[in-house]
């Protein structure tokens, strides 16, 4: 650590590292984090250069092994989440696919929930099997079928929680337990929750990922992704995978989710309380058959999103009755409420996954997981929810004139 680095204080709460954590000022004395942007480095004689590779010196070497600015992103991350360490990546999807083929090999087996996000359910369905892994799909509500399915040694663990796109929650804590003992590490995606508002680590998961483009960036300008965990796991297989594949983060993208980190929690928390007020607007608007979210007493698991979390989230799902041309017309109606296949913006968007974000999914599939064709994805925002609900009464208005 330099001189000019901030040493993160055991004392200090969220808010206060989503600012500091991390923080490297050169010798210039910046106020904000220096903006990297080079794709290599110098060094001060061939001897540094030769003894940098053999990792005898601590030198950057070039920027897809690692960068300043990326390395700050890095440090606050894992210093947020409460990980050991943290590697970037290009792409949310970029950090799914390396957490997990870093550390399977022909071979070896896989057992994710369901529910998950459709390039994700692609990898476990499609990906792994080619090159030899077993994959196992569970319903990642019932411990039953994880007991039954990690009854026999298992490498890796992937699940969501709450999913995408339908909110199920699932017991991190139960899984974990039950994942370990047939030796496998577990994978969680936390991009609805946030780093904010749950902490799978804490709940006995081996590794986090996360989509930064999302809420951490959250101002739909960037894309990137984020795996943490313990540091040996980090350093010893998920670096030699990352740099070597060449799914290295920009700088100038680490420098705007660095910018994004710093208002994170304040997004969160008055996206949320929107989310709440226009859940109970749609919990009693006519033509809405189904509401999921988490903070609302009729979600199935709300006892354990208050037990495994520390907000509700920013997202609402909801189905019309009917189906795809009722759903598509509710959305058309709407005129602040942009059409678009993001979430965890400041903007509030809505999707439709069975068209969309799980279209390559099968139907059979989709039904199991409860995502009908007149199911709907609300990523709520920061505008006024008053203002979320006037809009949201235009596609209710919608569905009546059909």
């Amino acid at each position: 650590m330099s001189d000019n680095q901030t040493s993160p204080s055991k004392a200090w709460r969220p808010a206060t590292r989503q600012l500091h954590a991390g923080l490297e000022r050169t010798e210039y004395g910046e106020t904000s984090e220096a903006l990297f942007l080079t794709s290599g480095f110098v060094y001060d004689s061939a001897e540094q250069a030769a003894k940098t590779f053999t990792g005898e010196v601590e030198h950057y070497q070039y920027s897809r092994f690692g960068n300043p600015t990326t390395a700050a992103l890095e440090r606050r991350l894992a210093d947020l989440e409460g990980a050991e360490a943290c590697i970037t990546t290009a792409t949310g999807m970029g950090a799914v696919s390396s957490a997990l083929l870093s550390h399977v090999t022909a071979g070896g087996r896989v057992v994710a929930s369901r529910a998950l996000f459709g390039s994700c359910h692609w990898i476990v369905n499609h990906l792994l099997p080619r090159y030899g892994v077993e994959t196992v799909f569970v319903d990642g509500g019932n411990l039953a079928e994880w007991d039954e399915a990690l009854s026999v040694p298992t490498d890796a663990v992937l699940l969501e929680s709450p999913s995408n796109p339908m909110l199920d929650i699932l017991d991190i804590a139960a899984i974990s337990e039950r994942a370990h003992k047939a030796g496998a590490i577990v994978v969680v995606d936390n991009v609805f929750a946030s780093p904010i508002f749950q902490k799978p680590l804490e709940l006995g998961a081996d590794v986090v990922v996360y989509s930064c483009t999302k809420h951490i960036d959250g101002q739909g300008r960037v894309l990137g992704g984020a795996v943490l965990g313990r540091k040996d796991w980090i350093t010893e297989t998920l670096q030699p995978f990352t740099r070597n594949t060449g799914n290295a983060l920009s700088p100038f993208n680490a420098w705007v989710m660095l910018k994004g980190l710093e208002t994170l929690s304040l997004r969160v928390e008055a996206m949320a309380r929107n989310a709440a007020a226009v859940a109970d607007y749609l919990a009693s608007a006519p033509g809405i058959k189904l509401v999921r979210y988490p903070g609302r007493k009729d979600h199935p698991q709300y006892e354990l999103t208050q037990r495994q979390m520390s907000g509700n989230g920013t997202l609402v799902a909801f189905a019309v009755e009917g189906g795809q041309k009722e759903a598509f017309a509710f959305m058309n109606a709407l005129q602040l409420i942009a059409i678009s296949n993001n979430l965890g913006d400041s903007r509030s968007l809505v999707t439709h996954p069975a068209t969309t974000t799980h279209s390559k999914i099968s139907p059979e599939e989709r039904a199991a997981l409860g995502i009908t064709d007149g199911a709907i994805r609300f990523s709520v925002g920061l505008e006024d929810s008053a203002d979320l609900i006037d809009d949201l009464a235009r596609g209710v208005a919608a569905l009546k004139a059909l």
